[in-house]
C-alpha cells in the first residue's frame, strides 16, 4: 500500500534491503533536520540466491528474515508512517519477490516497497546531497550496489539525469569469480561486461558534465580504504590506486588471500567484481578522481519522509508534470477530484476506506485518469495506466504505481475483476475507490461550469445507493442514462448501484 506521509513522529526509521547488504537507520526528525540515533547494516546477499529461473532460495529469505527481526528490534513500537522500507535490484528481479515481502512486512510489522532504478537513485541523490557540502557545480553521483549500480548527475538538491544500469558486485561474483579465484582473465571478462552496461548511457553523462564525482557504496568505501592502506591517496579513488590494487589481486590470486586495510572478511568474496566496475567506470567517464560520501540510499529515504512531511513531496511534483506533458483537462480533473474526495468522505467508515493511503491514491488516480487521451480516445484508460504502470516516476513505489494505474485501467467500461484480486484483501478497498472514482467521473461527465445538485450517498458491502434531489433526473436524462448504464458494468463485479 502507499506509504503514509511523517507525522510529528519522535523517531523516524528508513530500511534498504539491498542486493548485497541489508541497512537501517534510526533518526530524530527535528525542525526538517535528521539526527541519526542508529546505523546497522548486514551482509544478506540476497542476489546470490536469485537462480537462473530468477527465483530467490529459501536460504537467502531465511538470511534476510532473520536479519530484519534483529531490525525490528529497533522499530517496534514505532507507528505506521514513521518506517519506510525500500527494496532494490534483486527484489525487482525475483519472481517470487511477493513471499518474501509477506514475510519481511510480518516480522516488520510496516509495509515493504520495491523502488524501480532511477527511483533508487533519486533517492541517494537525496542521501548524498544531504551529507555533502552544498556547492553550486554539477556532482557525478555513482553506487555501486550488489545488483545494479546508479548513476546520477545533479546540481546541489535536484537530480538532473538518473540511470539505473544490471551491474552489481553480487551479480558480477556469481558470474566471473563464483570459486573465488582470481585471473586476469575473469578479470577482463567482468570489466568487459561492464563497459558494455555503460556504453548506453556514457554519451549522455559526459554531455551533461560535472565538477566532482562522488561514490556512494561500501564498494567505494572498500577500495578507497585499501588503496589508502597500499600508499595510494588518502582514501579517494584514482586510476593509480585502481592499477596498484588489480597488481595486488593477480599476484594474490584468491579472494581468501585478499588480507588489505578497509577490506572486511565477509567483502573480500566481491572485491574483484566492485573494482572491476569501478575501473569501468573510470574509464568509461574518463575520471580522474572520486571521493566517498556516507549519505546513500537510506538516508535519502529519510529524507523523503521528512520532505513529505514538510509538504514538499515529491509525487505531487511527478503527477504535476504527467499531467502537463500528456495534456491532461486541468479543471476536469480538479472536479472530479473533489466530488470523488467528498464521496470518499460519506462512505469512509461504512467501507473500511479511513487509512490515510486510501484519499492519497484516489486523488492521485482523479488526477490523472485521462492522461490516456494524449495517446488516442479509443480505450485511452487501458493507454494511460500502461504510461503510469511502465514510466519512471519519481516518489512512487512499484506497488503505488500498479495500483494507481489499476485505478485508471478500470475508471470506465469493464473492471478487470482478476487484476484486483492480485492484490488481496486490499483488491476489495481498491474495487471501492474505483466505484467512487467512476462515480465523480460520471457525476461530472457534463463539462463545465454547470451547477450541480448535492446528493446522498448511502453504502453496504457491495452496494452504493445514490440520492438526488427530486426531479433533478428527469429534467437530467443524459445523466440518468449514464447512471443507468454505469449500474449494468458494476453489476457484472457483484456491485449494485442504484440511483433515484
Amino acid at each position: 500500500m502507499p506509504q503514509s506521509p511523517v507525522k510529528n513522529f519522535s523517531l523516524i526509521a528508513a530500511i534498504d534491503l539491498g542486493s548485497n547488504s541489508f541497512h537501517i537507520v534510526l533518526a530524530k526528525a527535528d525542525h526538517g533536520e535528521i539526527r541519526i540515533l542508529e546505523r546497522l547494516g548486514e551482509k544478506v546477499q540476497l542476489a546470490a540466491g536469485i537462480d537462473e529461473q530468477r527465483l530467490l532460495s529459501e536460504e537467502a529469505m531465511q538470511r534476510g528474515v532473520d536479519c530484519l527481526r534483529r531490525f525490528a528490534q529497533l522499530t517496534n513500537g514505532l507507528p505506521p508512517g514513521a518506517v519506510r522500507v525500500v527494496g532494490t535490484n534483486a527484489l525487482r528481479e525475483a519472481r517470487n519477490r511477493s513471499e518474501f515481502i509477506r514475510r519481511a512486512e510480518d516480522v516488520l510489522g510496516h509495509p515493504v516497497e520495491v523502488i524501480s532504478g532511477r527511483e533508487e537513485a533519486r533517492l541517494i541523490h537525496l542521501g548524498v546531497s544531504h551529507t555533502l557540502a552544498d556547492t553550486p557545480g554539477k556532482r557525478l553521483i555513482v553506487d555501486i550496489g550488489g545488483g545494479s549500480t546508479e548513476f546520477i548527475i545533479g546540481q546541489r538538491f535536484e537530480p538532473l539525469l538518473r540511470e539505473s544500469l544490471q551491474m552489481g558486485c553480487v551479480s558480477y561474483t556469481q558470474r566471473y569469480f563464483r570459486d573465488g579465484k582470481i585471473t586476469p582473465a575473469r578479470y577482463a571478462q567482468a570489466y568487459t561486461a561492464a563497459r558494455l552496461e555503460l556504453m548506453g548511457i556514457e554519451q549522455g553523462l559526459r554531455r551533461l558534465g560535472w565538477q566532482e564525482a562522488v561514490g556512494a557504496s561500501g564498494t567505494i568505501r572498500a577500495v578507497g580504504l585499501a588503496s589508502k592502506g597500499g600508499g595510494q591517496g588518502n582514501g579517494e579513488l584514482s586510476p593509480e590506486g585502481i592499477a596498484w590494487l588489480k597488481r595486488k589481486l593477480f599476484k594474490l590470486g584468491e579472494v581468501d588471500k585478499l588480507e588489505l586495510d578497509g577490506i572486511k572478511p565477509d567483502r573480500r568474496a566481491i572485491f574483484p567484481a566492485g573494482l572491476a566496475i569501478i575501473e569501468a567506470i573510470f574509464d568509461a567517464l574518463e575520471l580522474k578522481r572520486m571521493e566517498h560520501s556516507e549519505g546513500a540510499l537510506r538516508e535519502g529515504v529519510l529524507y523523503d519522509l521528512l520532505g513529505r512531511h514538510h509538504h514538499e513531496d515529491v509525487r505531487e511534483r511527478t503527477l504535476s508534470a504527467l499531467m502537463e506533458r500528456y495534456h491532461a483537462d486541468l479543471e476536469q480533473a480538479a472536479r472530479v477530484e473533489a466530488k470523488a474526495l467528498q464521496a470518499l468522505e460519506k462512505v469512509a467508515d461504512a467501507w473500511q476506506l479511513d487509512d490515510e493511503w486510501h484519499g492519497e491514491l484516489l486523488s492521485w488516480a482523479a488526477r490523472v485518469h485521462e492522461i490516456g487521451q494524449d495517446i488516442a480516445h479509443y480505450h485511452y484508460h487501458k493507454h494511460g495506466a500502461y504510461l503510469i504502470e511502465h514510466s519512471d516516476l519519481a516518489g512512487f513505489s512499484r506497488q503505488d504505481q500498479l495500483m494507481l494505474a489499476l485505478l485508471v485501467r478500470g475508471h470506465r467500461r469493464n473492471i478487470p475483476q482478476e487484476r484486483f484480486a492480485e492484490f488481496g484483501d486490499e483488491g476489495v478497498q481498491l474495487i471501492r475507490l474505483c466505484v467512487l472514482l467512476r462515480f465523480a467521473i460520471l457525476f461530472h461527465h457534463i463539462r463545465g461550469s454547470q451547477e450541480m445538485p448535492q446528493v446522498q450517498l448511502h453504502a453496504g458491502p457491495r452496494s452504493l445507493d445514490v440520492v438526488f434531489p427530486a426531479g433533478w433526473l428527469q429534467a437530467n436524462p443524459l445523466t440518468q442514462a449514464d447512471f443507468e448504464q454505469e449500474a449494468g458494468w458494476l453489476q457484472r463485479v457483484g456491485f449494485d448501484l442504484s440511483v433515484r
